[in-house]
């Protein structure tokens, strides 16, 4: 008997719609794709939805100093920017690596990354949600033996994309469990590589603590500094920011704090590593993410009264990033 599955059909819609955007972003060029990005970051803004309000709420927080009027054009700029990682994305996961490498117009400190890593040392690059980081991942991979965490979304086959192409360059992606984890430590403690987001908010109140991020208490994962104690590695910041024509990949030696004991200390020095990189380029960081929330049954909840019309259209790269 015919069986209509329609939670299977939408998977399977929202595959062919992904796989179809990725295909046509690919073929047109990032300089137009971009702009179309930032046109949909504009329609966002003019939605005025979840998007546009967290990201609101998180320049507020971050940026007291600036005017209503600056802070509302950080407002549109930071939409327009999520706009272009959103379409560019067919030219990083879609496009064969030999193009997606020829965008990476300049590679500053990688000679740094390299020599740690030819002392024998392994190393972890805390490369927080600035610029395209998807782009750093695939260049890390490129330096030296690479394992990554990996969550994948509730879609199987768009798991399976997201996997395939960040394993393009030569990494190797490991699930999030003790397993995966143990993997990742091996691997960097025999002189391998590994990328860490250093600026997800932890789901469980034993992920990390709530430390200051530029001047807001805000949960702060410890996965990063723990994971440079566990293995002894060399602690690196990465980001991949965006050029009018391409990507510029940035590596800068991590603070002295992040390998300390005090486990506060070594946070609020990453959080104000993560906040240098972002200094000059604050529009390309994801502001749209709830950056400020804090760990479980701890702290204030500064988007408890963020009201959000119904009728209403976002961007969340945040689903599959």
């Amino acid at each position: 008997m015919f069986s209509f599955n329609a939670h299977s059909l939408r998977n399977q819609c929202v595959t062919l719609a992904l796989k179809g955007l990725l295909w046509l972003s690919y073929r047109l060029p990032i300089t137009w794709v971009r702009s179309a990005g930032r046109g949909l970051g504009w329609f966002v803004y003019q939605a005025d939805g979840r998007s546009r309000r967290v990201t609101e709420r998180n320049v507020a927080l971050a940026y007291p100093q600036l005017s209503p009027e600056s802070q509302n054009r950080l407002v549109r700029e930071v939409l327009r920017e999520t706009g272009a990682l959103a379409v560019e994305m067919g030219h990083v996961w879609r496009a064969p690596w030999a193009h997606t490498s020829s965008l990476i117009e300049s590679s500053e400190g990688s000679e740094s990354v390299q020599a740690a890593l030819a002392s024998g040392s392994g190393v972890i690059v805390l490369g927080p949600h600035l610029g395209n980081w998807e782009v750093l991942g695939l260049h890390l991979a490129t330096l030296g033996n690479t394992v990554a965490l990996f969550e994948p979304p509730e879609i199987t086959e768009i798991g399976d994309l997201i996997k395939s192409a960040r394993e393009r360059s030569g990494g190797q992606l490991v699930p999030t469990d003790p397993r995966g984890l143990a993997t990742l430590v091996r691997c960097v403690r025999q002189g391998g590589i590994s990328g860490i987001l250093p600026d997800q908010v932890p789901t469980v109140a034993a992920g990390g603590l709530n430390v200051p991020f530029m001047g807001v208490d805000c949960g702060t994962t410890s996965l990063g500094c723990n994971l440079i104690k566990r293995s002894k590695a060399k602690a690196f910041m990465g980001v991949a920011l965006r050029t009018p024509k391409g990507f510029k990949v940035v590596y800068k030696a991590a603070p002295d704090e992040v390998y300390g004991e005090d486990e506060a200390a070594a946070l609020i020095a990453m959080n104000d590593a993560v906040a240098d990189l972002i200094r000059g380029h604050d529009a390309q960081y994801q502001w749209s993410y709830k950056r400020f929330r804090c760990r479980p049954d701890n702290g204030v909840d500064h988007y408890k009264n963020l009201k959000v019309p119904r009728s209403q259209f976002e961007i969340k790269p945040e689903q599959y990033f």
